[in-house]
C-alpha cells in the first residue's frame, strides 16, 4: 500500500500533506528516492517501508528528540538513477552528501527549500546540465556546497551570491564557462573556494580582499587572464591560494608579501614575468611553493632561505639564471627541489646532496661536472631517503660512482644527456626499489653489467646513444616489472637473448642501431603486452617470430637483407621527449585609399598598433600596409603582403578576411597576445597585430624563401630538394606542431603553403591558432575557412559525431609527410581521373613498391631505410582512424629513431 502511495507522489506537488496521518514523512520521501535508484550492491536493504520510522536505515541519522531525518550521508554506494523529488519531504534535513556515486541528470533547483539545510554535496558523479539560478534563491542556512568531479556546464549562476551564510562553495572539474559572478567576493563569510578545472575566462576581479575569512582558494586549470587581484593580500588568512594553469600574466602584486599565513602558494603554468621577489622570503609559514612554468628571469632570491618550514620548491621552467643560492640550505624541512629547464649554471652545488631530500630535480641547465666526493658512500645518510634524482641535460662529466648502489631508496635516477663515461657500476644490483633508470645519451663504454638482473623493480631501462659493448646480459629476464628497454645506437653484439621473452610485462623494446646479429628467438611470440620491437640497423638475419605482436607486422616491413622492424607499431610508440613580451600600444592613421574592408566606410581613422618587442612603425606609413604589389599569397583566412618597419626588418601582414565572426576585440586581444607568446624555431613569430573594428592586421616575421608548396612544385627541377632537406623539413615540421600541441594550440589548417622556408632550409610552421579567433570551433565554419586545404583535413570534419582534436594536425602533418617524400600534391586531377596521394601510397605499401613513391626528381639518390620507414610513418599519422594516429611527441622520437646516426649520414645531391 505505502509503496503504491510513494509511486503517486512522485506526480502530484510534494507538499501535499500524508493520505493517513500514520505515515512519516521522512519514510515516505525516503522510499519515493529509492524507488529511482538502482542498487547493485544492496546497500540499501535496511531500508523499509514498515518502519515507523527511519532513524536505524543505513546512511541515515535522525535527531534523537524529534526522530525526524537530520542527516543523509549515501557517499560511495554505487548508486545511480537519478536525485528524485522524494528527498523533499525532508523538511528537517541539514545535511545531503551524496558523492561518489553514479547519479545522473539535472540538479533539482527545488531541494534548496529545504529550509534547514547546510550542507549538499553531490561531488563525484555524473550530474549534468547548468547548475539552475533557482537552486541558491532559497538558501538561508546553507553552508557548504560542493558539485565537484561531474559534467556540469553552462555559467556559475550570479544568485550563489545571494547565500550570505555560504562558508565553503566547489564547483571544481566541471565544463563550466564563462567569466566569474561580480557578485562572488561578496560573500563575506567564505573561507574555502575551489573552482579549478573548469573553462573559467576572462580577469580575476577586484574586490577579493572581502573575503577576510578565506582560507582556501582553487582557480588552476581554467582560462582566466589578466592580472592577479592587486588586493589579494587583504585576504589575510589565506593559507592556499593556487591559480595554476592559467593565462595569468604580468608581476605578482606586492601585496602577497602580506600573506604571512599561507602555507601553499602554486602560481605554474601561466605568464607570470619579472625577477622572483625578493619579500617572499617573508611568507615563512610556506611548505609549499610552485612557481614553475612562467617567465621569471634573473637570479633565485637568497631570501627563500628564510622559509624554514618549506618541504617543495618549484622553480622549474622558467629563465633563470645564476645557481641555487648557498641559503636554500637553511630550509631545514626541505624534500623536494625542482629547478630543472632554466638558465642555471656553474658547478653542481656540493650542499644539495647532504640535505636529505627525497626528490632532486635540476635537468636542462648548465650545470658543470659535479663536486669530486670521495665516494657515494660517504653520504649514505643524507641520500637514504632519496627517491628521484634527475641531473638530466646538464654538462656534467666525470665517472657515474661506483657505490651509486648506496642510495637503496631511489625510485628514478636519470643522468642521461650529459658527457659522463666510464662503466655502469655492478653495485647497480643494489637499487632494488629502482623503477626508472636513464643514463642514456652520453659517454658510457663496457658492457652492460649482468648485475643489471638485481634491479628487480625496474619498469623502464634506457641506455641508447652511448658506446656500450658486448652481449645483452641474460640476466635482464629477473627485471620482470620491466615494461621499455631502450638500448638503441650503442656497439652491442651477439644475439638478441631468448631470455627477453621472459620479461612478460615488455611493451616497448628498442635495440637499433648496434651490432647484433643471428636470428630473432621464437619465444618472443611470448611478450604478449608488445606494441613496439625496433631491431632496424644491426645484422640479424632470418625469418620473424610466427604468432602473437609479430602477426601483426605486414611482411613488407621486412627487408631482403635483414630484419627491419623499425616503425612497424609507430603509432604505438610512446617515448619520452627531454625536452617575455610587453604589448605596446600605438596610435596608427589608416588613411584612404585601400581597400581595407568589405565596409570601409564603417571605419574609424584610427586603430590599435601593438608590436610586441617594442615601438616600431611602417616605413611607408599605413597607406603602404596592404599594398596589392607586395602581395605575397591568400589563404582561408586571408591575404598576406610584405612591407618594411623603420628599422629595415620586412614583415608579413596577414589581413583577416573573417571580421564578421571575429571576436569582440578583447577576445580577439587576448588570443592573439597567446599566440604572441609562443616561441620556436620551427615555428613563424607573431611579431604584433593592429585592430579596429572592422579591420584585423596580423603581424608576422618575414620568411624570405617562400613555402614548401613553392620548393615542391613551383621550382626548377635543378633546384630539387635533396633527400637530407627533404628529411630536416619533416623533423623540423614535427617539432613545429608538437610544440604547438604542448601549449594547447591546434593547427588546424595545416597545408604546404603554410609551411615556410628560410634561408637555412628549416621549415616554419604558420598560420596556427587562427581558429581560435573565431566564436566558436564549429567545423562548418572552420572547413569553409580551409576549403583550400583540401586533401589535408582529416575525416572526421565530415562526421559530426567525432571530436575535432589536435589528432586533425597529425592526419594533415601525415599528409605533408608523403607530399615531401613523393613531391606529389594531395590531390591530382588527372586528364580523366583524381588521383588521392594517400591511397596510392597505401596501394604502392601493399603491392610492396615503397621505393617508387619516392620522388623521381631525386634519381635514387636516397637511403631507403629512412625513406620507406618516413612513408609508413605519414601512412600512420594519416590514418581514418584519430585514435591511431600517434602523438606528435612521439612522431618527433621516432624520426629521431629512424634517422641514420651522424656519423652515417651521407648528403646525397
Amino acid at each position: 500500500m505505502l509503496f503504491d502511495i510513494c509511486f503517486f507522489l512522485l506526480s502530484v506537488p510534494v507538499f501535499v500533506q500524508s493520505l493517513d496521518p500514520t505515515f512519516n514523512d521522512d519514510v515516505l520521501g525516503l522510499i519515493v528516492f529509492k524507488a529511482g535508484l538502482q542498487d547493485p550492491e544492496s546497500k540499501l536493504a535496511s531500508w523499509n517501508e514498515d518502519d515507523e520510522n527511519p532513524c536505524n536505515w543505513v546512511g541515515v541519522k535522525c535527531d534523537p528528540k524529534t526522530q525526524r531525518v537530520t542527516e543523509l550521508v549515501l557517499d560511495g554506494f554505487s548508486l545511480s538513477g537519478h536525485i528524485g523529488r522524494g528527498l523533499l519531504r525532508l523538511q528537517f534535513l541539514q545535511i545531503l552528501s551524496l558523492s561518489n556515486n553514479n547519479f545522473t541528470g539535472t540538479i533539482n533547483p527545488d531541494l534548496a527549500q529545504l529550509g534547514v539545510l547546510q550542507v549538499v554535496d553531490l561531488s563525484q558523479n555524473n550530474l549534468s546540465g547548468l547548475i539552475p539560478d533557482g537552486f541558491f534563491k532559497q538558501c538561508g542556512s546553507l553552508r557548504s556546497v560542493s558539485f565537484a568531479k561531474n559534467n556540469l556546464t553552462g555559467q556559475i549562476p550570479e544568485s550563489l551570491s545571494w547565500c550570505t551564510s555560504l562558508a565553503a562553495v566547489n564547483f571544481s572539474s566541471n565544463q563550466l564557462s564563462g567569466e566569474l559572478p561580480s557578485g562572488l567576493f561578496f560573500l563575506r563569510g567564505l573561507q574555502s573556494l575551489d573552482l579549478s578545472d573548469n573553462l573559467l575566462e576572462g580577469e580575476i576581479p577586484e574586490g577579493i580582499s572581502n573575503l577576510a575569512y578565506l582560507t582556501t582558494i582553487n582557480l588552476q586549470k581554467n582560462r582566466f587572464s589578466g592580472k592577479l587581484p592587486v588586493d589579494i593580500g587583504g585576504c589575510l588568512l589565506l593559507k592556499v591560494l593556487d591559480f595554476s594553469e592559467n593565462s595569468l600574466s604580468d608581476l605578482l602584486p606586492e601585496s602577497l608579501r602580506r600573506l604571512r599565513s599561507c602555507t601553499s602558494l602554486r602560481l605554474r603554468g601561466n605568464s607570470f614575468a619579472g625577477e622572483v621577489p625578493g619579500w617572499i622570503g617573508e611568507l615563512t609559514n610556506l611548505d609549499i611553493l610552485d612557481l614553475s612554468a612562467n617567465e621569471f628571469m634573473g637570479r633565485i632570491p637568497t631570501s627563500i632561505g628564510n622559509l624554514n618550514i618549506l618541504k617543495e620548491l618549484n622553480l622549474s621552467r622558467n629563465h633563470l639564471t645564476g645557481g641555487l643560492p648557498q641559503p636554500v640550505t637553511n630550509c631545514l624541512n626541505l624534500l623536494v627541489i625542482d629547478v630543472s629547464q632554466n638558465r642555471l649554471t656553474g658547478i653542481l652545488p656540493p650542499w644539495i646532496l647532504k640535505m636529505g631530500l627525497k626528490s632532486v630535480s635540476l635537468s636542462g641547465n648548465g650545470h658543470s661536472k659535479g663536486v669530486q666526493y670521495p665516494s657515494v658512500a660517504s653520504l649514505a645518510s643524507s641520500l637514504q631517503g632519496l627517491k628521484v634524482l634527475d641531473l638530466s641535460s646538464n654538462v656534467l662529466s666525470g665517472e657515474i660512482p661506483s657505490d651509486v648502489g648506496v642510495v637503496s631508496s631511489l625510485l628514478v635516477l636519470n643522468i642521461s644527456r650529459n658527457r659522463l663515461f666510464g662503466s655502469i657500476p655492478s653495485s647497480i644490483r643494489e637499487l632494488k626499489m629502482i623503477q626508472v633508470l636513464d643514463l642514456s645519451h652520453n659517454k658510457l663504454k663496457g658492457r652492460i653489467p649482468s648485475e643489471i638482473g638485481g634491479a628487480v623493480s625496474l619498469v623502464e631501462l634506457r641506455l641508447e646513444k652511448n658506446c656500450l659493448t658486448g652481449n645483452i646480459p641474460t640476466q635482464i629476464k629477473n627485471c620482470s616489472s620491466l615494461k621499455s628497454l631502450i638500448l638503441s645506437q650503442n656497439n652491442l653484439t651477439g644475439p638478441v637473448p631468448a631470455a627477453i621473452a621472459n620479461i612478460s610485462n615488455l611493451q616497448y623494446v628498442d635495440l637499433s642501431f648496434n651490432h647484433l646479429s643471428g636470428s630473432l628467438p621464437k619465444e618472443l611470440t611470448n611478450l604478449s603486452y608488445l606494441v613496439s620491437f625496433n631491431v632496424s640497423h644491426n645484422n640479424l638475419q632470418g625469418e620473424l617470430p610466427v604468432g602473437g605482436f609479430f602477426n601483426t607486422i605486414s611482411p613488407s616491413a621486412v627487408s631482403a637483407a635483414f630484419i627491419a622492424l623499425g616503425v612497424v607499431a609507430v603509432s604505438l610508440l610512446n617515448i619520452h621527449v627531454r625536452s617575455s613580451m610587453t604589448p605596446t600600444p600605438v596610435s596608427l592613421a589608416l588613411s584612404g585609399g585601400e581597400d581595407f574592408s568589405c565596409s570601409p566606410t564603417t571605419d574609424p581613422n584610427y586603430g590599435k598598433l601593438v608590436m610586441f618587442s617594442g615601438d616600431t612603425d611602417f616605413v611607408a606609413g599605413a597607406h603602404a600596409l596592404l599594398n596589392k604589389d607586395c602581395e605575397l599569397g591568400r589563404g582561408g583566412f586571408g591575404v598576406v603582403y610584405r612591407t618594411i618597419l623603420r628599422d629595415g626588418r620586412s614583415v608579413a601582414i596577414k589581413k583577416l578576411t573573417v571580421s564578421s565572426l571575429i571576436k569582440s576585440q578583447d577576445e580577439f586581444e587576448r588570443e592573439v597576445k597567446r599566440l604572441g607568446k609562443i616561441k620556436h624555431h620551427n615555428l613563424v613569430a607573431l611579431e604584433g597585430y593592429y585592430w579596429t573594428s572592422s579591420l584585423q592586421l596580423l603581424i608576422y616575421e618575414y620568411i624570405s624563401s617562400g613555402s614548401l608548396y613553392k620548393h615542391l612544385h613551383d621550382g626548377p627541377s635543378s633546384n630539387c630538394l635533396s633527400w637530407r632537406q627533404r628529411f630536416n623539413i619533416i623533423l623540423g615540421m614535427a617539432k613545429g606542431l608538437a610544440h604547438l600541441h604542448h601549449m594547447n594550440i591546434t593547427h588546424y589548417n595545416l597545408k604546404s603553403t603554410n609551411i615556410l622556408i628560410d634561408d637555412t632550409g628549416e621549415p616554419k610552421v604558420g598560420d596556427f591558432g587562427l581558429a581560435r579567433l573565431l566564436p566558436t570551433l564549429d567545423r562548418c565554419i572552420l572547413s569553409s575557412k580551409i576549403q583550400s586545404a583540401l586533401g589535408y583535413m582529416a575525416p572526421e570534419f565530415a562526421c559530426r559525431t567525432v571530436k575535432i582534436t589536435e589528432k586533425c594536425d597529425v592526419y594533415g602533418f601525415g599528409i605533408l609527410v608523403l607530399e615531401v617524400v613523393t613531391g606529389k600534391r594531395p590531390v591530382e586531377y588527372m586528364e580523366d581521373d583524381v588521383v588521392v596521394l594517400c591511397d596510392m601510397v597505401r596501394g604502392a605499401l601493399e603491392d610492396g613498391r615503397m621505393e617508387d613513391c619516392v620522388d623521381g626528381r631525386l634519381g635514387g639518390k636516397f637511403p631507403a631505410d629512412e625513406a620507406i620507414p618516413v612513408i609508413k610513418l605519414g601512412l600512420i599519422c594519416a590514418s581514418q582512424v584519430p585514435s591511431n594516429r600517434p602523438d606528435m611527441e612521439e612522431v618527433v622520437n621516432i624520426l629521431e629513431l629512424i634517422q641514420c646516426p651522424a656519423g652515417d649520414q651521407e648528403e646525397l645531391e
